[in-house]
């Protein structure tokens, strides 16, 4: 990536954006890294993020603890449950632990993008991420491995906050929403992947080889975070003093502060389009946490399902892949506008989850099992529309708060209460509890549509001056392509 000139230094960031052509004559040369590469770094990243999710979800990984007969013969446990003899509530902290440091760090990252270039901030975050994976392989107790737990979250809330946006920035005007989509493809994929992986590897290996694995396929896009010249983000002004630059990772800025923080969630909060759009996330998250909980055990029990792990995974994993695809790139089709993806977000969920909903009614498994599986094609073609409204609704310069907050809400009050709360419903039998967890689709479908009567504008050119954030740093503009 190279920078320009000096002479850029000095002008105006708004006459830099306009001025494209004036910028890529003072360019020395093409980057190395162009938009596809930066699109193929990041769908790796994620996929590797969610191959740990899927891993220490897997019996070989997670493994079981030991049992005894009545006639008195005992065997070990195995994975990480049977070492550490962990209860099901231990066992159940554990795969949620990562939570709590996504939650907590995703916001701080995001306001830290004001004074530390981005990219580096990607960088620190897969490094942080790194040390807890290889320390989750460590571990020596309960406590130890939900502590390394918690920092993957951490680690991986960078990652989060800061992704999409520099996807947005880098992609093609005409398939934003495409590439968001190949993006979080990544998210089912990477969990089917991590199923497979943990049970290859706790076949042969010890359950902690899993967890060093990851690290070692981590660690390169860690060290590429520091090594290569940093992007900027759109709404990020680069100094205009004409200091020479650096990448102070300890540097803050003036404003930083939980001051600057309230005041940007305040305007995220005060804006129609974006409440809308999350509290239709929300509902729609809340469905699909407890479907990924409870449906192989809802399969089993209301249609005897042998081997229903791996037939809800496999219906999962083509749909999502399939589903989340389709949507982005219907999108781009439609024109990507704030109102269409609206469009497409009510559609397609209020037609996916008629589908779900006949689903559960039907006492045929293969009539079950068709109609299912073209409900969650629908549902899943939501993951790109949902988050270019994300990116697109607020300015640049809030885009990092806004994904971050995005996480934050989906998790708190979606899919974390959502399976306590299906298993509380589970007193009448698991046909009611599906139907009754199923309708929550249509209310998020509802919420969708509000937004296409909103006056929706895409602000993703608006001028952030004069609330440009200045921060000081190697800036490199957008890729461009090679």
């Amino acid at each position: 990536m190279d920078v320009g000139g000096e002479g850029d230094r000095g002008k105006n960031p708004r006459i830099m954006e306009r001025d494209s052509d004036s910028l890529k004559d003072q360019i020395a040369e093409p980057s190395w890294f162009t938009p596809k590469k930066l699109l193929f770094v990041f769908c790796v990243v994620n996929l590797i993020n969610y191959i740990d999710r899927g891993a220490i979800a897997s019996n070989g990984i997670n493994g079981s603890l030991g049992t005894c007969t009545s006639t008195g013969t005992c065997s070990s446990g195995t994975g990480i449950q049977g070492d550490f003899n962990l209860s099901n509530f231990e066992d159940g902290i554990l795969s949620s632990a990562f939570m709590v440091g996504l939650l907590v760090a995703s916001p701080i990252f995001a306001s830290l993008a004001k004074s530390v270039n981005p990219f580096r901030l990607i960088g620190v975050g897969l490094s942080i991420w790194t040390l807890a994976v290889l320390g989750c392989g460590l571990s020596f107790d309960f406590w130890s491995i939900t502590i390394c737990r918690m920092f993957v979250g951490v680690g991986e809330a960078s990652f989060v906050s800061l992704a999409a946006p520099f996807i947005d920035d880098n992609a093609p005007h005409d398939q934003k929403s495409a590439w968001l989509a190949l993006f979080y493809m990544c998210i089912p994929a990477g969990y089917a992947f991590g199923y497979v992986y943990g049970g290859l590897v706790g076949s042969v290996l010890p359950w902690r080889a899993a967890f060093w694995g990851e690290a070692l396929l981590m660690l390169p896009f860690a060290v590429l975070g520091f090594v290569i010249k940093p992007l900027d983000l759109k709404g990020f002004a680069p100094d205009d003093t004409g200091k020479t630059r650096t990448d102070n990772l300890n540097a803050l800025p003036v404003s930083y502060g939980l001051s600057s923080v309230m005041k940007d969630l305040k305007l995220l909060l005060v804006d129609k389009v974006y409440v809308t759009n999350i509290l239709g996330y929300i509902a729609y998250n809340f469905v699909l946490g407890a479907y990924s909980y409870w449906g192989p055990k809802a399969g089993y029990n209301i249609y005897k399902m042998e081997n229903a792990d791996l037939i809800f995974g496999g219906v999962t994993v083509i749909c999502g892949i399939v589903g989340t695809l389709s949507g982005g790139v219907i999108l781009d089709h439609m024109d990507a506008t704030i109102s269409n993806a609206f469009k497409l977000l009510s559609v397609s969920t209020f037609i996916g989850a008629l589908f779900c909903f006949s689903a559960f009614c039907f006492k045929s498994l293969y009539a079950f099992l068709a109609f299912f599986a073209v409900g969650e094609l629908l549902i899943f073609a939501t993951q790109g529309p949902v988050n270019f409204v994300v990116l697109h609704c607020v300015k640049p310069s809030l885009r990092p708060l806004a994904m971050a907050m995005s996480t934050v809400s989906i998790h708190i009050f979606g899919d974390v209460p959502s399976s306590p709360l299906v298993g509380v419903l589970q007193v009448w039998n698991w046909r009611v509890t599906a139907l009754v967890l199923t309708f929550v689709l249509f209310p998020a479908a509802a919420i969708w549509s509000i937004g296409i009567f909103l006056n929706s504008v895409d602000r993703y050119n608006e001028d952030s001056e004069p609330d440009a954030v200045t921060r000081e740093s190697t800036v490199a503009p957008l890729l461009e392509v090679a």
